[in-house]
């Protein structure tokens, strides 16, 4: 039942208090009518007995208290979805703008959803394939996985995240897979590469793009991170389809966060953010997976920035928390022209041991990855000792091990954008790198499988 009033109070920035009301609900959705005729909408962000504050989608400049009219519409925000919304770009709001025709709806879903119960949850266990050899060898991505990326200001995770957009992939070949892509708070230019990329390289046909740009308003940038995630719900579990959630940047979905909440007046936790941010961002991350009796899943990829690159700042602390690791974007290796530069030590995934082996990628995968992170260490802390005493301090074994660092960077990690390896390709340049060393070294791969992968030297 839609309800009309006359009785807005005051209004204060993008939040107006609406008195003597009745039956609105949080999170409910709004239109101001104006003495002109046109209309502005907003939502309820708060119901106090019978006033209730609600937040503009659009500026508050020219609202008439007297002479405007607030309609409660009875239901939240709602994304039509469709089949069709495959290959098209949409605004934060869900509003086509790509030029194309409107979607024609199969149903009307509310955006905020529903975080999946953990009872109807099935095991995350099947290979997704970036074509990234240091996630894939090394930090694996598994189908129903939830794996953050944290990045730095200025590092280059745009390009990393429109490559895993355009070359991720499920082995089995047979399988319907799609990527919803949602931009926060991007800038126009940024937003542009985005559609351009997916555009020029075709993965477009399969993604469904929103766009919330840095200057729209704030709440809008609250409801595109949920807009993308019903859209990848409906896909994946209405249309069976493997979905790749890939949400870039949370940081300025908290910061919105944290400007809704001072223009409440809430009391503010840590550095500012509201004290519920960790319940927030858990609404979002936890609706993604698989579920008991369903086929389709929701992959989730998000991306943040750390302000001056530290992770204990609490985006990425309580990001950590919720999700199955991360992928960690390094200062140091961007510099030195390394692309993607991720920095495969202080990375993880807590649900690669699931996803890798025989009948998955292959069986020598865990043996090869273990080595791998060991060597890789060893030659890093040589490289260090190298540094400070200089290499006559280094015995024979040592200085394998700080030329297997430096060559593991130089053709393990360093890809750039447009390489796509397949899983054999990259388990090959292991095994290559790990030939520098004498197979005496090889303490964490099975004896068999060192015979069976070991480059066989002319």
């Amino acid at each position: 039942m839609i309800r009309e009033y006359r009785t807005i109070q005051e209004i204060s920035g993008p939040l107006m208090v609406v008195k003597n009301v009745e039956g609105v609900t949080y999170d409910e959705l709004a239109e101001i009518e104006l003495p002109d005729g046109s209309t502005r909408r907003c939502k309820v962000l708060e119901v106090n007995g019978d006033s209730a504050v609600v937040q503009l989608f659009e500026s508050s400049t020219g609202i008439n208290l007297a002479q405007s009219k607030v309609r409660f519409l009875g239901h939240p925000l709602e994304l039509g979805v469709s089949g069709d919304m495959l290959g098209r770009v949409f605004n934060g709001m869900g509003v086509p703008i790509d030029g194309g025709p409107e979607i024609l709806p199969e149903a009307m879903k509310d955006i905020n959803g529903l975080a999946m119960n953990p009872a109807a949850r099935d095991y995350p266990n099947e290979f997704i394939q970036t074509g990234i050899s240091t996630i894939d060898g090394l930090n694996t991505l598994v189908r129903g996985q939830k794996l953050p990326i944290f990045s730095g200001s200025g590092l280059p995770h745009a390009n990393l995240a429109a490559q895993i957009a355009r070359q991720a992939k499920v082995l089995d070949n047979a399988t319907n897979f799609a990527v919803v892509f949602a931009a926060i708070g991007i800038t126009f230019e940024e937003s542009e590469f985005f559609v351009q990329e997916f555009r020029r390289t075709g993965a477009i046909d399969r993604t469904v793009l929103f766009t919330n740009l840095a200057n729209d308003p704030a709440v809008e940038r609250i409801a595109t991170p949920r807009m993308a995630l019903t859209a990848a719900e409906y896909l994946a579990f209405e249309k069976d389809m493997h979905v790749l959630v890939i949400l870039t940047d949370i940081t300025n979905y908290a910061e919105a966060l944290r400007e809704v909440s001072a223009a409440k007046k809430e009391v503010p936790g840590r550095r500012g953010y509201p004290g519920y941010l960790y319940t927030d961002l858990a609404t979002m991350y936890e609706r993604a997976g698989r579920r008991l009796g369903h086929p389709g899943s929701i992959t989730m990829i998000p991306i943040l920035t750390m302000p001056e690159d530290d992770k204990t700042h609490p985006i990425p602390d309580l990001t950590g928390y919720i999700t199955e690791g991360q992928i960690i974007l390094s200062r140091e290796l961007y510099r030195r022209g390394i692309n993607p530069p991720v920095d495969v030590l202080p990375s993880l995934s807590r649900l690669k041991d699931k996803g890798i082996g025989a009948g998955k990628t292959r069986e020598d995968h865990a043996g090869t990855m273990n080595q791998l992170f060991a060597a890789y260490a060893t030659g890093k802390e040589a490289k260090e000792l190298m540094s400070i005493l200089g290499e006559a301090a280094l015995s024979p074994t040592d200085l394998l091990y700080a030329k297997f660092a430096e060559e593991f960077e130089k053709r393990y990690v360093n890809q750039g954008y447009d390489e796509n390896r397949s899983i054999e390709e990259t388990l090959s340049i292991g095994w290559d790198l790990l030939s520098i060393l004498p197979k005496s070294e090889l303490k964490r791969i099975k004896e068999e499988l060192v015979e069976k992968y070991y480059p066989k030297k002319d």
